[in-house]
Parts: C-alpha cells; structure tokens; sequence
C-alpha cells in the first residue's frame, strides 16, 4: 500500500541532491533554468498518454512530479514557500473553484462549470488587475494553444459565430484573402513575406476556431496528424530500403503509389 510517505522521501533524494556533497548539476539550477526541462517532461507524458502505455504514463508522471518538487525545493531553499504550502493553496482554491461540489450552489452541465469557474477565477486576486479578459491567456502558451485559449475568452463575451456554417464562411474568407495576396505577388519581383505570413496565420486562427466549435482541440488533433504522417512516411522509407534503394533515388510517381500503399495499410 502506497502512503504519502513517498512525496516525503522524494523531497529527501531533492534535498540530498541540492545538499553538500550533491550533484553539481542539481545545485547549480535556478527555477528559471529548470522551465525548459519542465516543458520537456509534460509534452514527454502528453505523449506517454496518446500512445496508450500505462507504464510510460506512470513514468513520465513521476518525472513531471519530480520537477514540480524540485521547483518548491528551491523556493523552500530562498525562505518563500515550501511543498505543504504549495498543496494548501491548491485545495483551498480548487474547493473555491467547486460551490457546486463542496458548497450549496448547483449546476446541470459542463458548460455551466466552465462558466462559474471562469467568473470565480475573475474575482480572485491575481485576476482582479487584470485590464482584458483576454489577460488570462498566459503569453508563454504555444501559438496554437494560445490561439484556442484567446478565442475560448473572446467566445463567452458573446463575440462569436452563431454556428458551424459561419466560422466556415470565415475560414474560406481568409483562404481567398491568402490565395490573392500570393496572385498578387506572382506579378512583382518581390514578394512581401510578411503580408503573406499575417494571412497565412489569419487562415490557422480561423481554423483554430473550427475546431472549437467541433470540440476539438487543435494541438491534439495537429498530434494526431504528425503522427499519421510519420507512419506512413516511415512505410515509404521502409520499402524502398527493403528494395535495396534511397527515398532519394525515387521518384514522385513511386513515392506517391507507395503513400496510397501506406494509406491503405493504415485503413
């Protein structure tokens, strides 16, 4: 049986490695040098948990544990907070965050939690400065996500497509409006990159709110399309290696009857 004396002795082993006679490497790190690794070992457990893998899920959680004990350790170490106040903060907001659980208040979908938990969120402190509803969105987020997020914010305003068939036409607006500016550009000397890249992006951000009005989101289902992609790539690779040849050396005629083969192997 597994106790919450396991947090403890991970502290232990942090504390050991951050002490005299520690790894170097642990005692020489920052909370600001340890946020790229922090950053690697999430997207590792998000793809712990699209492939399947229960063990690599139970792994990769425990790396992600250890990052975010590590981070406390430090703080723990410059006299700001240490673990306990970590998850004190923590379950007092989320009871907050929960009336309809832990209170009297009552609610009838998800949609409806979503709702409450935003308009808490507002009236906390952190939140209270803020200008723009839109300042919620951590600037950080990659774009994609990001781009979800401030079009999630902007929708519960009230500033939205009435449904599907609108965002669509939105998304064939900004398609046209990239296709003409690259005719135009096929007419001058000089292409103006940046144009084109502001209406490459409008066409992605339209996109992006497709897929919220599907319920989908875009970082998973852009996953979902990579890895598809290096499946089949993959295949191709494979079965030119097999036939004693490079990728290279093939051409674009072969390749693409050994997509279509890939493709149907997939199905």
């Amino acid at each position: 049986m597994h106790t919450t004396s396991g947090i403890d002795s991970l502290m232990d082993v942090i504390k050991t490695l951050r002490g005299e006679g520690g790894c170097p490497w642990d005692k020489k790190q920052t909370p600001r040098s340890m946020t790229v690794y922090l950053i690697e070992e999430i997207y590792e457990l998000v793809e712990a948990i699209e492939s399947g893998k229960t063990q690599d899920v139970c792994e990769e959680l425990g790396d992600v544990l250890f990052h975010v004990l590590f981070l406390s350790r430090m703080y723990q170490e410059m006299g700001e907070f240490d673990i306990h106040d970590v998850t004190e903060v923590n379950i007092e907001k989320m009871i907050r965050r929960h009336p309809h659980v832990f209170g009297g208040k009552r609610v009838n979908t998800a949609e409806e939690v979503k709702q409450r938990w935003h308009q808490i969120k507002m009236k906390e402190k952190n939140h209270r400065c803020k200008t723009s509803i839109l300042d919620s969105v951590p600037p950080g987020l990659p774009a994609l996500v990001r781009a979800y997020r401030i079009s999630e914010r902007a929708a519960r305003t009230g500033f939205d497509w009435n449904d599907i068939v609108g965002v669509m036409q939105k998304v064939e607006e900004e398609w046209f409006e990239l296709k003409s500016e690259l005719r135009i550009e096929e007419n001058q000397s000089g292409r103006d990159s940046d144009k084109i890249a502001m209406e490459f992006g409008d066409v992605l951000f339209a996109m992006v709110n497709v897929a919220r009005f599907l319920h989908i989101h875009p970082e998973t289902a852009l996953r979902s399309s990579i890895k598809k992609f290096e499946k089949r790539f993959q295949y191709m690779e494979k079965v030119f290696s097999e036939a004693g040849r490079s990728l290279e050396s093939a051409s674009q005629n072969e390749m693409e009857t050994v997509w279509e083969a890939a493709k149907q192997k997939a199905k």
